[in-house]
Formats: structure tokens, sequence, C-alpha cells
């Protein structure tokens, strides 16, 4: 299987291509919004205009850091890196995410000094008409890198879209309040920039929080760990799809273990078959690469087992913090017994494995029972 391929056809080549020259675009739009908007900034002498600029050049910053870790992102993987680098993306959105919050506090800390000590402005006719179609292109701007951002699963330029985006509706009260000085001589230049300094702040933090979130690891997407299961058990010899975890090493390149559940008669060469042909299935229709397939085996001669199970199950999934019950493996004449429970972060695994221990040892006294805890990475989010 060819890791690098992907179920919307976009290749990883064409992938950089489509960042790169996106955020090539962005670089020369805000540079020529900056170049504007510092001269009628100046001109005028509005703090809340310049403040703009020089949010344009953060986004200048932040396409060309795009770009760079974009590139180093695309290395081939190698002795040290043999899962390849595309992780250096979230970097790269991490050090765009704090320079949109420094920009912000910077911003924040120039419009108080001009509510302290207030400059009045003095703008032109021809000013508001070069803001105005500022406001337009950051609009189109926006809406663009953010598309092109989804459409490629970039978490960056989905950041420098947003990003732009808020830099529309920020200019558009930069030009409301241009117009009101105009019209009713009231300079609310200090109080909007203050206002842009604050959502600036507010998006610099969110990206930060999100960053952070992804290189830390947080669960899988809903939709994708359901589609998993659901190609996994399409076969009938499936009875379940368990412990399902995704690794994700750079946008559009996961990796997962599982453990489906096969009946007892299964011969191993039959079920290392059907593990190979699920591998290409599941890439073929998600992208995913499944690193490691286990088995757990289910019962499908002995009734007694079967009635034990139902049994037991019934007992565990009556305690509002056990989420499912799988792996069930019963030996009817050494008398032991193990299976797994899915506990929720309700309660404290191993005071709810010492409950399970003691109420089912008291209905099956005769048995050896191992309990394994598991951590609920995907089950809650089951329909």
């Amino acid at each position: 299987m060819d890791e690098n391929s992907s179920e919307s056809g976009i290749t990883p080549v064409n992938r950089d291509r489509v960042i790169v020259r996106t955020s090539i675009a962005g670089v020369i739009t805000n540079i020529l919004l900056a170049a504007f908007k510092a001269v009628i900034g100046l001109a005028s002498n509005s703090i809340a205009v310049t403040l703009d600029a020089v949010n344009n050049l953060s986004d200048v910053l932040s396409s060309t850091i795009t770009i760079i870790g974009t590139k180093m992102a695309g290395k081939s993987p190698d002795r040290e890196h043999p899962l390849g680098h595309g992780r250096i993306e979230y970097l790269s959105a991490m050090i765009v995410s704090c320079i949109i919050f420094y920009a912000g506090v910077t911003a924040a800390v120039e419009s108080v000094k001009k509510i302290i000590d207030p400059e009045l402005p003095n703008y032109s006719i021809t000013s508001l008409v070069i803001i105005a179609v500022a406001v337009l292109v950051k609009f189109v701007l926006g809406s663009y890198v953010k598309a092109r951002g989804q459409q490629v699963n970039s978490q960056s330029l989905i950041a420098s879209g947003t990003d732009a985006l808020y830099d529309g509706f920020l200019s558009s009260s930069v030009l409301i309040s241009a117009i009101i000085y105009t019209v009713y001589n009231i300079s609310l230049e200090a109080y909007v920039g203050l206002l842009i300094a604050l959502f600036i702040i507010k998006a610099g933090y969110g990206m930060i929080t999100d960053t952070v979130n992804e290189l830390l690891g947080i669960r899988a997407d809903t939709k994708k760990i359901r589609q998993l299961r659901e190609i996994l058990t399409e076969d009938e010899k499936v009875k379940g799809a368990y412990d399902m975890v995704l690794f994700n090493y750079g946008p559009d390149k996961d990796f997962a273990s599982v453990r489906i559940e096969l009946p007892d008669t299964m011969s191993v060469l039959e079920a290392a078959k059907l593990c190979r042909k699920l591998e290409v299935k599941v890439f073929k229709r998600t992208g995913i690469i499944i690193s490691s397939i286990g088995i757990y085996s289910y019962h499908t001669q002995s009734g007694e087992a079967t009635t034990m199970l139902s049994d037991i199950r019934r007992r565990v999934l009556a305690h509002d913090w056990a989420l499912q019950l799988h792996g069930f493996c019963v030996d009817l004449e050494t008398r032991e017994m193990q299976f797994d429970v899915v506990m929720s972060f309700d309660i404290d695994h191993n005071e709810g494995i010492r409950i399970l221990r003691e109420e089912l040892c008291g209905a099956y006294p005769d048995y050896s029972i191992e309990i394994s805890p598991d951590v609920d990475i995907s089950v809650s989010d089951q329909s």
C-alpha cells in the first residue's frame, strides 16, 4: 500500500503545491494591503488603520512560516523519522498562532495608549474608498485560503483563512468608525483599535489551543471512527471491532490499530487472509493504514458460554460508567474467564475493576476472573 495516496485523489506533492501557492497569494495580497493601510493610517493619523496594517504584516509572516513548514513537512522519511515529518505542520501552525497572539497584545497596548492620550484622525474620501476595497479583498482572500485549507486538510491554511476573515470583519469596524468620524465628528479610533486587538488575541489563543490539542493527541474524529468500524464489520465473520486507536503523524497521515472479533472455528490462515483483506479495504476507502489487527474470538459451539456471556454483560453494563464489554473468553474446563470493559472517565478504573470483580466473583465463585480495563477512546462516539 502506498501511504501517500489519499481518498480525495490529492497526492502529497499536489497538496504541498496548493498550500505553497495559496500562501504566496496571501503574502502578496497582505503586503499590498499593509502598504496601502500604512500610508492611509499615517496620513490620516488613524491608530485603528495603522494597527490594521500591522495585522496584515503579521499575516505575511504567518503565510511565510506556513510555506517553510509545508516544505519541511514534505521531506521524505529517514532513519530518525521513519514515519515522515508531517507533524512539523503542527509546529508551524503553533508559530503562526503565537505570532497572531503577540500581534493582538501589541495592538491592545497601543490602543490603550491612544485612549489615554487621544489624537484625532483626518480621513479623506480617497482613504475611505481604499479601506472599503481592502475590506472586500480581505473577505475574498479569507474565504479562498480557508476553502483551500479545508480541501487539502491544512490546519495552517485554515488558521490563516480564518484569521483573514476575522480581519475582514475588524476592518469593517475600522471603516464604520472612520465614516462615523467623518459624518458626526465622533472619534472611536482607539476603542475600535482595542476591539480589533481583543479579537486578534482571542483568535490567536484559540489557534494555540487547537494546535496544542493536535500535538497532545485528541479523541479521533467521530465520523472517521464510525466509518472505520463499519468497514471492518461489513464482513459477516467479523462480529465487532474494538480497542480502536488512531495515530496521527501529520495531516492525512493516519495509522490505526484495532482488534476484531472472529469465530472460534476460524483457522489462523483464514484469519490472516481476512486481516489482509480488511487492511486493503480500509486503506482504499479512507487512506488510513492499519498498522496492526488483534483478534478476539467469540464462542460458536458452547451454549453455556453464550448464556454466561449474556448474564455477565447484563451485570457489567448495569453500571453507568461501564460503556462496553468485549473480548469475552471462557474455559469451562479450567474455570477461567477473561474480558475487557471500557469505562468512562467518570470513575477511577481501579475502583471500577474492584466493583466488577467483587460482584462477578460472588456470582461465579468457582471461576478465576480476569478483567482488563479499557480507556474510552471511541466507544462513547458510537451511535
